[in-house]
């Protein structure tokens, strides 16, 4: 019998319910046992994927190309397990999967109500996705850990509270618990109780009695004894029921902060875990992942030497909206034992209009763009702040300044090589100029137009490095010929890459940082969101110039990682490699772009370890062809393009 432990929260949203829920995930997990997670999310909307960024932070995208709450990026980092869009429950969902019974008749006539039919429906959904397997084992979970979002006492989180109030009757006593997390804050030095008393009253009055409360203080100062006495006393808890989560160093302390307080403890009684038969590997396994996240941890408090960043972005006022690249930018430092240091450049400030409306601003731009160790932009959409984007990649392509470009980024930098290479001043994208007479980056051809949830290039896809073994074979070679194609000198035409080992000498798979990275595989595989990409008529003159697209997909039509031979690290990706770093194995991109940043002899260090050690985040059953991918994600592909036949057409 699956075990679950619900995350609710009082006083205030954004209290940190997800660090939470995902430390004590994690910590459970060290004791060998596999743990699952949910998101409950009581907004309307059927998935994050139309929100904007400054509304509910980043959109994070899973390997079905789920678009959901960044919580879910939060499960996965510290769980290390691989989600699916069932893993996040919003109102939307589970009002759409209740109409669309209703209208097949299922309820047999019967008046359809909040109670039984939405909260039997929020039970039956978490119960089925709990028992997915979400790691390589490929058993069912022992333990599901399940973040109500909001707060306790909102109007739309009503539905949801009684659900989970019904649902410890269906589990059992045995296999459910509650941890409720709640604010004390400190006022002129006191630590006040009244917020938690009445959100702690207020959930009792709700049917739900918690078995911890976690007080969250916005401070350094730990909670005092004789605040949790006075919180024991008021909440009808025992003391040792009563946690403190105040401010650390780093987030990635909290699961130390809560196993020093002693919640496994605490949990394995309470739930029975010692009943639960975990075989000896898992929990070789646990200990393992408990004496490298301590050893991390450590390294990071002796981290001195800094490294730089710099964050060229549309966002930046909402640092929640580029939490994955934060994220991975942390892992990537911790490896190289540094301490990061993030500038945060809204990009439109150092375009030439803002000397004049906000000259201090742009600046005080360019004097954290010039003074960088590495720059970095990021993803999003429209057109603003773009020109921006575009001379923050100029000056490290011309400077040699360590550069990452992402999704948007890897677009912005083929305008720039297109624009200052190869002189064509008006390359544009015809997301920003539908008319652009020189469309470099263009709409996505199997993409619908009309239709915005769900609609993009969606989930995890693979890449193939050019001039390996799995690159497509040059037209010539596929149709037959016994030898490699020639230039007019008569030598072997190392441009067209293949896998013959006479003609690849010259070809990115000789040279490419990206595929050292990746552990010199022929193949990767990365998270996408995105309509638009770069226009396959214009490759040929964009390679020409010297700017190679080392990883194509399977067809060699989309280009998806370009990289500059002769640059100290010059790398973008159609991609969001940022979605999949974890802290004991950060993303490989990120990870040669912040060693570069430190140095050389870093990088150097890291690409010879990444060749040697590297192993994907990813299930081994979820990295496959391209063609099986868009089957399991939510693309809705159109006919006619490139890529028509594919997938089932949605009317424009």
């Amino acid at each position: 019998m699956t075990k679950y432990i619900v995350i609710s929260g009082g006083v205030v949203s954004g209290i940190g319910k997800g660090i939470i829920a995902s430390s004590t995930g994690l910590l459970l997990k060290t004791t060998g046992l596999k743990v699952t997670a949910i998101k409950i999310d009581p907004y309307m909307n059927i998935d994050a994927g139309t929100m904007r960024p400054t509304e509910h932070g980043e959109v994070f995208v899973l390997n079905d190309g789920g678009e959901v709450d960044l919580d879910l990026g939060n499960y996965e980092r510290y769980l290390d397990v691989t989600l699916s869009r069932d893993n996040n429950i919003t109102t939307g969902k589970i009002y759409r999967e209740v109409i669309e019974r209703e209208r097949r008749g299922e309820y047999l006539g019967k008046t359809v109500q909040i109670v039984p039919h939405i909260t039997s429906a929020i039970q039956d959904w978490i119960e089925r996705v709990s028992k997915i397997p979400v790691d390589n084992s490929g058993e069912e979970p022992d333990i599901c850990i399940i973040e109500l979002g909001g707060t306790v006492g909102d109007i739309e989180s009503a539905p949801f509270v009684e659900a989970m109030r019904q649902f410890q009757f269906r589990v059992g006593y045995d296999n459910f618990a509650l941890i409720h997390v709640s604010l004390v804050p400190d006022m002129h030095g006191e630590q006040k109780t009244k917020p938690t008393q009445t959100t702690v009253h207020a959930l009792r009055g709700l049917g739900l009695l918690p078995d911890l409360i976690a007080c969250r203080l916005l401070a350094p100062r730990p909670l005092e004894n004789s605040t949790k006495e006075k919180i024991s006393m008021f909440c009808h808890v025992s003391s040792t029921q009563v946690l403190g989560v105040h401010d650390v160093s780093s987030v990635y302390h909290v699961p130390l902060l809560l196993q020093s307080q002693g919640i496994v403890d605490y949990l394995r009684k309470r739930l029975n875990l010692s009943a639960l038969n975990i075989p000896e590997e898992m929990i070789q396994k646990g200990l393992s992942i408990e004496a490298r996240w301590k050893a991390m941890t450590r390294a990071q408090e002796r981290c001195f030497d800094e490294v730089k960043i710099v964050l060229v972005g549309k966002y930046t006022d909402f640092k929640d909206s580029y939490m994955s690249v934060i994220k991975a930018l942390e892992h990537s430092a911790f490896r190289v034992q540094h301490k990061l240091v993030i500038q945060w450049v809204e990009s439109s400030n150092l375009e030439p209009p803002a000397q004049g409306s906000d000259p201090a601003k742009y600046h005080d731009a360019w004097r954290a763009l010039v003074g960088a160790s590495g720059i970095l932009v990021p993803g999003g959409f429209g057109q603003r702040g773009t020109e921006g984007m575009i001379l923050a990649i100029k000056w490290a392509r011309e400077q040699k300044v360590p550069f990452l470009g992402i999704c948007l980024g890897f677009q912005m930098a083929v305008l720039e090589w297109a624009r200052n290479v190869l002189g064509v001043q008006d390359a544009q994208s015809t997301e920003f100029v539908p008319d652009t007479p020189s469309p470099f980056i263009i709409f996505m051809p199997e993409v619908s137009r009309t239709h915005m949830g769900g609609t993009m290039r969606l989930g995890l896809r693979p890449t193939v490095f050019q001039g390996t073994a799995q690159a497509r074979l040059p037209s010539a070679l596929a149709n037959g010929s016994a030898t490699p194609p020639t230039s007019a000198d008569g030598t072997a035409d190392t441009a067209d890459t293949s896998s013959s080992s006479n003609f690849v000498l010259q070809s990115p798979a000789t040279w490419s940082k990206a595929r050292q990275l990746y552990g010199n595989v022929d193949r990767m595989w990365e998270r996408h969101r995105h309509r638009y990409e770069v226009n396959p008529e214009q490759v040929p003159r964009l390679e020409a110039s010297g700017l190679t697209f080392v990883g194509k997909d399977e067809r060699g039509e989309r280009m998806q990682i370009l990289e500059l031979k002769d640059h100290p690290f010059f790398l973008g990706l159609q991609p969001h490699p940022e979605l999949c770093s974890r802290p004991l194995n950060p993303s490989p991109p990120f990870l040669g772009f912040i060693a570069a940043a430190c140095g050389s002899s870093v990088l150097a260090e890291q690409l010879e370890e990444q060749a040697r050690n590297y192993r994907p985040p990813h299930p081994e059953g979820s990295m496959d062809s391209e063609e099986t991918l868009r089957e399991r994600t939510m693309e809705h592909p159109v006919r006619g393009g490139r890529m028509s036949g594919w997938g089932t057409p949605v009317a424009d």
